[in-house]
């Protein structure tokens, strides 16, 4: 199949691409279109180099424009009669240059094989890639697709530039051979500039030199017009790089500090910044080209005067806001044994690392970060101040980069308080507690290259400071509540802001006990965290787990259900996390009773696995003999089936043990002391209706760790603790 059918039959994405290659007047697509064979059948890159076979090339097109004529007068079709006579009229300007015309053809069948070959490269990798979801691969084909167009402008327009370029030699050296010859006098040529001398040269010689200033006056003005438009594509991919792309990694990367599993690489970022930035400094070279024709010739109304200052002051503002937004922080400031980023301690040694993502090899090594604390500092009375100490000046290199990107990793920095000062004058009284207060590191370079130079700067996200070990849990709260609710990581103090979205304040969530307790819903709430995450991960992914449900709910719930359904929550009485499980019973004239245990907290889970625990869980009846009451996980799944991927210890004729009879730890409750539910009863039952017992067993199952990737709760939070809806999963892997 033809290469021209070929690009007609792609997608939408790429048929776009070709489009965008013919949107000049270089090659007219309707030209292409109907001398396609034949173009696609002639030696171009041999006619690029032989003007004898370049001139014949020539005069076969003239000849080919005269039939696609004499075709369409025949179907009275006036418009394509116009547009080939206009073609066949620009196509003349390459007469006395024919190889150029061959240049142009050759260079133009290039892009599209290039497009066809990406085309095909795309199909092929389709069929063997993993499935994104859609609207993250829609975002970054669009992205993709503005980059590449902003390329084959650039590309377009460094060919403009060369054929402006010989096209003003050419008139230079006719001009200068009638000056030399005595045609012109010397007053039209004073300070390279020319107009025509009706005094002092033949008719014929000033018409041909008026046509050839005609001409370059004409491509002067169109190459401008290009140079903007091409600025108009590079302001588009500006926004979107910045505003999307951007902006969602920063979104991304604050969620993923407080432990959601999202994407932080850079790496695409990266590509679309770097060949942006590519793109506008061969731009600057376009227009330091501009200034050199201006220099060798310039005449009265040349429009480079004009234009050129203001197409030179909106490629350096683009580039200017390009690099700026290009330096990021890449890891936030985290301790190596710290219980996740952004809680640091004084005196205790933390890393953070940098990085910029235009990729310029010769940039390598070139640009020093510099390190400093709280530029932006609150003005509020007895809010610290801190001292960076360490390497505080590393220099941008790939060297330090898993992926080969320009960062600095500054890995042996650390906070030493600075002595307290009297007040001044704006000072406020706000009185923040040590866990409270928000600091940010910023951090300082320049980008210097090919005479363009721009300062940068960029911060972390919010810290906490602390000084003692003591201080982690409610450091970690304040870093929590400000990265779920706080949109601006400048504004430090996001615990004083009014978010109406909030179902529970921050005196609510860390600061005031809760009711009845010794202790804040944060340490309970934190608790459950560890519990989740250290003992209970997978069953809390399947969903086995329904966690946060208030007594009242859970007897609504069981009551409905048959005997022996059972239901998984979290002890809102224990500070330090607890699980419970309730279960219905009927009694003989029907009433629905549900019991529950006391419940489990972590010294439990470290002996034996919750899923063993409900697996060989027992109830002793008045006739001392022990029976399960856990028989389906709410609302009606055999507790086997729910739970048995987990079993690892076998028995009977599956058993590896045949040879020996182990003992393992239960959990046997007397059936005595058990009492039905009531919505305002504590989660406890009688601490003597708790005990473990000894008995023939094999193995105990030791629980593993990794990091947890749960998926959310689906259900509001419904318990004594209702203003609130947390997720706690976002934070399992911190």
């Amino acid at each position: 199949m033809a290469l021209w059918a070929k690009l007609n039959k792609l997608d939408s994405a790429y048929r776009k691409q070709v489009d965008d290659l013919y949107d000049g007047d270089n090659l007219p697509m309707d030209l292409r279109h109907y001398l396609a064979s034949w173009i696609e059948t002639q030696d171009w890159e041999t006619a690029s180099q032989d003007y004898d076979r370049a001139m014949v090339l020539f005069q076969v097109l003239m000849e080919e424009l005269d039939i696609q004529h004499s075709r369409f007068v025949q179907e009275d079709d006036f418009l394509q009669q116009h547009n080939i006579r206009r073609h066949k009229h620009h196509f003349q300007r390459y007469q006395e240059h024919p190889c150029n015309l061959a240049n142009v053809i050759l260079w133009f069948m290039a892009k599209e094989k290039e497009i066809l070959d990406n085309a095909e490269l795309a199909e092929q990798v389709s069929q063997i890639q993993v499935h994104q979801n859609p609207m993250e691969i829609d975002s970054q084909r669009n992205v993709q697709r503005k980059v590449d167009i902003l390329r084959n402008k650039v590309e377009c327009m460094d060919h403009t530039v060369k054929c402006l370029e010989e096209q003003q030699d050419e008139f230079d050296f006719k001009f200068q051979t009638h000056a030399m010859e005595g045609q012109l006098s010397h007053t039209s040529m004073v300070k390279n500039t020319w107009t025509p001398d009706t005094s002092s040269t033949a008719e014929a010689d000033k018409k041909m030199l008026q046509n050839l200033l005609n001409r370059l006056d004409f491509s002067r003005k169109n190459m401008l017009a290009g140079l903007g438009e091409l600025l108009d594509v590079a302001k588009d991919v500006l926004d979107v790089l910045v505003n999307d792309e951007l902006q969602g990694w920063q979104l991304r990367q604050q969620r993923a500090c407080i432990g959601a599993p999202d994407d932080t690489s850079l790496e695409q970022l990266e590509k679309w910044f770097t060949a942006e930035t590519t793109c506008l400094f061969q731009v600057r070279k376009f227009l330091k080209k501009l200034d050199e024709l201006m220099g060798k010739m310039t005449y009265l109304n040349d429009p480079l005067i004009a234009q050129k200052p203001l197409l030179q002051t909106r490629v350096d503002d683009l580039l200017t806001s390009l690099i700026k937004s290009s330096f990021v922080v890449e890891t936030q400031p985290s301790m190596p044994q710290g219980k996740g980023p952004l809680v640091l301690r004084t005196n205790v040694q933390f890393s953070v690392k940098t990085r910029i993502l235009v990729k310029i090899p010769e940039m390598n090594h070139a640009m020093k970060v510099t390190v400093s604390m709280d530029k932006e500092a609150p003005q509020v009375k007895g809010y610290r101040r801190f001292n960076v100490l360490g390497t505080c000046s590393k220099a941008l290199n790939m060297a330090e980069s898993m992926n080969g990107g320009m960062v600095a990793d500054f890995r042996h920095l650390t906070l030493k308080e600075q002595k307290s000062g009297g007040g001044g004058k704006g000072i406020t009284d706000l009185s923040l507690s040590v866990t409270e207060e928000m600091h940010m590191i910023y951090f300082d370079t320049v980008f210097d290259l090919a005479d363009f130079s721009v300062s940068l700067e960029t911060w972390s996200l919010p810290v906490v400071i602390i000084s003692n070990s003591s201080q982690q849990q409610s450091a970690w709260a304040s870093v929590l509540w400000f990265n779920m609710l706080s949109e601006n990581v400048k504004n430090q103090d996001g615990k004083q802001e009014s978010y109406e979205a909030c179902k529970i304040s921050w005196a609510k969530f860390s600061k005031e006990n809760v009711p009845d307790t010794i202790f804040t819903f944060w340490v309970w709430f934190d608790g459950i965290l560890g519990m989740v995450k250290n003992h209970l991960e997978n069953i809390w992914k399947d969903g086995s787990i329904m966690g946060f449900v208030s007594k009242g709910k859970e007897k609504s719930l069981l009551k409905k259900k048959q005997r022996g359904t059972f239901l998984l929550r979290f002890s809102e009485s224990i500070k330090d996390g607890g699980i419970t499980f309730s279960w219905v019973d009927y009694s003989p004239t029907g009433e629905p009773t549900v019991h529950s245990v006391q419940p489990f907290t972590k010294v439990d889970l470290n002996q034996i696995p919750f899923h063993e625990i409900i697996r060989n869980f027992q109830i002793q009846i008045p006739e001392n003999v022990p029976e399960s009451p856990l028989l389906y996980l709410y609302p009606n799944t055999p507790k086997d089936k729910a739970f048995e991927k987990y079993y690892t210890v076998k028995s009977g004729a599956d058993s590896p043990y045949i040879k020996y009879i182990k003992t393992r730890l239960v959990f046997v409750s007397r059936e005595n002391t058990l009492g039905p539910m009531s919505p305002a009863s504590s989660d406890m039952a009688n601490g003597e209706g708790f005990e473990p017992v000894s008995v023939p067993a094999l193995d105990p199952l030791l629980c593993s760790w990794i990091d947890c990737n749960s998926t959310q709760i689906e259900e509001n939070v419904d318990m004594e603790f209702n203003e609130i809806f947390i997720d706690p999963t976002l934070f399992l892997t911190t």
